[in-house]
């Protein structure tokens, strides 16, 4: 390489020239390779670009054959060049034609170089393309020539995902890079949502990336990380985590990588070599994200997802961005991009211009997923490096029922899925024709259609879907999208309104559930192992009574003159239930005292969640005035599987005989006692989860506002008796030998129902 540091500043200085002509994208290419060829001392350079279909074009060369341009085609996985692209890693040998992988492609005449130094063509992660350099003489590249071809490719990267090269490209072998893609993962919510994606966390975008004046790049990084340092500093002495634990031990590490001096050095080699200070941080970061895409130890995927976000941090420093844009100025139809996203972060957003939602993690049953259901948001997740292949403002299109992302869709699939909203809106008016029918069953059996709610803007959903009432009020969403505590008259003035908007139909209130990973801003975080085994919920409640009471105190004089019905969650043991039963007592009498307006009547019940509860019903059925089944958490303690964890969330089946067996006992133990049992897990919005537990024996369910529709027509259709006398003697027969699911979908086909 010729004048050590001088040759690549040089290079990317003529490069930026070559970028600014007005000239064809191929006589650009053309004249890039030209530049690296000759900067290199290298007899050959050429650009291989990835394409829709997979494989990779030779797309110019200086050395090779030039009538191989455009004709040479190689498989992903084909030869050195394919290798680069698979692994995402530089290949650097002094004898490539003896090397297993290398391929032998007699059009290019590429049979007389020995030399071989290729490195990907990386944009967030994702490979675009191949960069090589080639000589005869028999010689190993330094790691400073390597260096700079990898700077090199920076610039290509933005050449090709801005899209230029598509107007040289033939028909169906387009490059990849901001091509039509289609991507399938889980479905969250149902819906279809066409709109533009908004990232939630939006990565810096590098304006800038060849430096005028690489001492000063240098020292504007220094600057930034000693600024990035000091900001992490404050972040672990901050009080809420001065005190220990394992939260400060997690922020420690965090801190630890940002003294990391193999990651420092490789940044400082990058910006050395002619890139801006943040290109620089962004090339390492492309590099690591690679990585992160093909590491399958799941310790190793942490620590460079922390890598990933220093790196943002760092940037975000260097370009003086200190936050993220305010998600008030949230454009009209947007759909958000995450990596993750607790359930507070997704309400923060407008829900006017909110379209849908797609994450790279988070299961069925995640917070997260439930209030997009909630707030009626098509959504799908595990899809795997989705912030890294789109852009803000790229077309996207969200299928909440197949779980379908199409990014940046052609022309046909947008007409498409515009006739598929039209006629998911014909399906809507039908269901809103049996709004003001009775749900009852083809055999006589009334089953009471209730809705989930949590929020003000829930309530017109009530109205709109003909329900019977509020089965679950999640009292907590109104803690997590205040910036602070919630007082007394807030909390008051909430649940007046909510008990208006119900008029006459019942509303179950239940208790902060809050915890886990529904993290209140305002309150401190206490780190646990086993957060959804923790300290949650009512074990919260009843350690710090104030809150409890408070507001319990507001649900009961905004009931005055009315019914209420308040349900605590994550009961585990009776004496848990008698405690927050007598607090109640302690507001009511406290009531009394002071002549406030009582309820005309208060019913008390418990959320069975906990596994626990099934060997207590009996004590427990004597004690509560009705019974509510969470079967989310029923399901993710049943099988000690993490709702939450993509790995595990959907290895278990919620309609499974154990779990039936189990939610068969608690419907007749109710009936026994003479209590009421509804469920208002995510089991009742599916329509074969509601047919099953019609059949067996539920009359009262609590489901998401847009699957009542569905759920309702099932039911209308449904012989309880017939489906008991088909499906329960499989529930006696060993677990294993029968699948249950097929046997309902079986019962449900031959009796013409809507699933």
């Amino acid at each position: 390489m010729r004048g050590a540091l001088g040759g690549p500043r040089v290079l990317l200085r003529r490069l930026r020239e070559v970028m600014a002509e007005p000239v064809s994208a191929q006589d650009r290419l053309d004249k890039v390779v030209v530049l690296i060829a000759a900067n290199m001392v290298a007899e050959v350079c050429s650009v291989y670009v990835l394409r829709v279909d997979g494989t990779l074009e030779l797309y110019a060369t200086e050395g090779l054959k030039r009538e191989a341009v455009h004709e040479t085609v190689l498989k992903a996985d084909e030869g050195l060049v394919g290798l680069v692209a698979s692994e995402a890693q530089p290949i650097n040998m002094s004898d490539a034609q003896n090397h297993p992988a290398f391929s032998f492609r007699p059009e290019t005449g590429e049979e007389i170089y020995h030399s071989f130094l290729g490195v990907p063509v990386l944009r967030a992660g994702n490979t675009l393309g191949v960069l090589t350099v080639q000589n005869r003489a028999r010689r190993t590249y330094t790691e400073e020539e390597e260096e700079a071809l990898q700077t090199t490719a920076m610039v290509l990267a933005e050449m090709i995902a801005s899209g230029e090269l598509s107007s040289i490209a033939r028909p169906g072998a387009e490059p990849a890079a901001r091509h039509a893609v289609q991507i399938t993962g889980v479905a969250l919510s149902d819906g279809i949502a066409l709109g533009h994606v908004v990232l939630h966390e939006p990565r810096v975008v590098i304006t800038n990336v060849i430096a005028d004046d690489v001492p000063k790049e240098l020292k504007r990084l220094d600057t930034s990380i000693a600024a990035l340092r000091a900001d992490l500093d404050r972040m672990v002495e901050h009080r809420d985590v001065a005190d220990g634990g394992e939260h400060r031990d997690v922020l420690e590490a965090y801190r630890m990588f940002s003294y990391d001096q193999g990651w420092l050095h490789k940044i400082r080699e990058a910006v050395s070599t002619g890139l801006t200070a943040e290109a620089g941080v962004e090339r390492v970061q492309s590099d690591t994200r690679a990585r992160m895409l093909r590491a399958s130890d799941p310790y190793l995927r942490d620590r460079l997802h922390d890598l990933d976000d220093l790196a943002n941090r760092l940037m975000r420093v260097l370009m003086g961005q200190d936050h993220a844009p305010g998600r008030e100025q949230l454009p009209d139809n947007s759909i958000v991009v995450a990596r993750s996203m607790g359930p507070a972060a997704l309400l923060d957003y407008d829900r006017k211009k909110l379209r849908g939602l797609i994450l790279e993690e988070g299961g069925l049953t995640s917070h997260v997923s439930i209030v997009a259901r909630a707030l009626g948001i098509p959504a799908v997740g595990e899809i795997e490096n989705a912030t890294g292949s789109v852009e803000t403002g790229d077309a996207i299109i969200v299928d909440g029922t197949t779980g379908q992302v199409h990014l940046r869709p052609r022309q046909d699939i947008q007409a498409a899925y515009g006739e598929r909203v039209k006629l998911r809106a014909r399906r809507q008016a039908q269901y809103r024709a049996l709004r003001d029918r009775p749900c009852i069953t083809k055999d006589g059996e009334k089953v009471a259609l209730m809705i989930n709610a949590g929020l003000m803007i829930d309530l017109p959903h009530l109205e709109e879907t003909g329900a019977a009432g509020i089965g679950l009020f999640r009292t907590e969403l109104q803690f997590m999208v205040a910036d602070t505590l919630p007082r007394t008259g807030e909390q008051l003035t909430l649940y007046r309104s909510v008990l208006d908007a119900a008029a006459k139909k019942p509303v179950t209130f239940r208790t902060l559930d809050i915890g886990g990973d529904k993290v209140l801003p305002y309150m401190r975080n206490f780190e646990e192992e086993n957060p959804a085994l923790g300290w949650r919920a009512i074990r919260l409640g009843l350690d710090r009574p104030g809150l409890l009471r408070s507001q319990v105190r507001a649900m009961l004089r905004a009931a005055g003159g009315r019914e209420l019905r308040v349900m605590f969650p994550m009961i585990a043991m009776i004496e848990e239930f008698d405690q927050a039963k007598a607090l109640v007592e302690m507001e009511l009498t406290h009531l009394r005292r002071h002549g406030h307006a009582l309820p005309e009547r208060v019913q008390i019940g418990a959320m069975l969640e906990v596994p626990s509860l099934l060997f207590q019903l009996d004590e427990l059925l004597e004690r509560v005035d009705f019974l509510s089944v969470g079967s989310n958490d029923l399901m993710q303690f049943l099988y000690a599987a993490d709702r939450g964890n993509s790995r595990v969330s959907e290895r278990f089946d919620a309609l499974s005989a154990p779990v039936l067996r189990a939610l068969k006992d608690i419907a007749d133990k109710a009936r026994k006692h003479g209590k009421p049992v509804a469920l208002c897990g995510e089991l009742a919005s599916q329509p074969i989860g509601a047919m099953a537990l019609a059949i067996l024996g539920y009359r009262a369910l609590s489901l998401s506002p847009s699957a009542i529709g569905p759920v309702k027509a099932m039911l209308l259709e449904l012989d309880t008796k017939k489906g008991a006398a088909e499906i329960m003697p499989f529930l006696d027969q060993p677990i294993g030998s029968v699948s249950i699911r097929e046997k309902l979908e079986g019962f449900a086909a031959a009796q013409g129902l809507q699933l």
